[in-house]
């Protein structure tokens, strides 16, 4: 009797130990991913007429505009968070902003950082001088004191052209367009790069004071920048572009704040 109940006890043990084995084995469900409802959009405040701040402090411009429509349609809501622009790389990478959508150029050394969606503007990169300046070329930029905001493409675009970029007697960076222009204005500077949307927009509120150069520092486009692994969003964001160019919500956008369809 001894032998056999030894015998079930053993082999109880051991029915016992592969369902054991069996229930430890099977792993455990994974969360489902919690479903975006928000996208956090980085930008550079001081930069009219993309994005900045009216005389109520409210965030205004054609980008917000352009980003307010885009989360409409995705049903999403859309918070605006103001970032150092120079930073605008870590704070996606950081995962502190969702998106860059502020009138960034797609250049390739941004690609390989930031995946952007298809261009939906063109710009160029223009040179200010006061209106009363012997400068009428980039050949004559040569010994003058020339500016642009840092971390922006007018950099990229200036140091390029290394011929001209290695005339100037100074290169300056400033922490945002305003502040370069002031200085233009005040002999500090003799010349500013500057987003042709930007610099117009600035000449046509102080006409006598500025002049743009017929020459430039070349065309360029601007998309919006994603992280790359958001692929989800990236599909999503380009369709609502193209949806908004094709039925004209786009174009209505930019004639209320150029006048005109620039739209790419």
């Amino acid at each position: 009797m001894k032998k056999i109940a030894a015998v079930a006890l053993l082999t109880l043990g051991a029915v016992l130990a592969g369902c054991s084995k069996q229930e430890s084995a099977a792993p455990a469900a994974a969360p489902a991913p919690a479903a975006v409802t928000k996208i956090v959009v980085g930008l550079d405040d001081n930069f009219p007429p993309m994005g900045f701040r009216n005389e109520k402090n409210e965030l205004v411009g054609f980008d917000i505009d352009m980003a307010r429509e885009a989360a409409k349609r995705l049903g999403l809501e859309v918070e605006f968070k103001p970032i150092d622009w120079s930073a605008k790389e870590a704070e996606l990478s950081g995962k502190r902003v969702d998106a860059l959508w502020n009138g960034l150029t797609i250049t390739e050394e941004r690609k390989q950082n930031i995946a952007f969606t298809a261009p939906y503007m063109e710009n160029h990169q223009i040179i200010v001088v006061p209106a009363n300046s012997a400068i009428k070329s980039k050949a004559d930029l040569a010994g003058k004191v020339v500016g642009a905001q840092e971390g922006s493409s007018a950099v990229d675009a200036i140091k390029k052209e290394d011929t001209v970029f290695k005339s100037f007697k100074e290169f300056k960076t400033f922490g945002d367009n305003v502040t370069a222009l002031m200085d233009l204005s005040t002999g500090r500077l003799q010349a500013v790069v500057v987003d042709e949307v930007v610099g117009r927009y600035y000449v046509a509120k102080k006409p006598g004071d500025y002049a743009v150069l017929d020459d430039n520092f070349g065309t360029e486009e601007y998309g919006v920048g994603l992280r790359k692994d958001d692929t989800e969003l990236h599909g999503k964001l380009d369709k609502a572009l193209a949806d908004m160019k094709q039925d004209g919500a786009a174009a209505k956008i930019a004639e209320q704040w150029f006048g005109k369809n620039i739209i790419k």
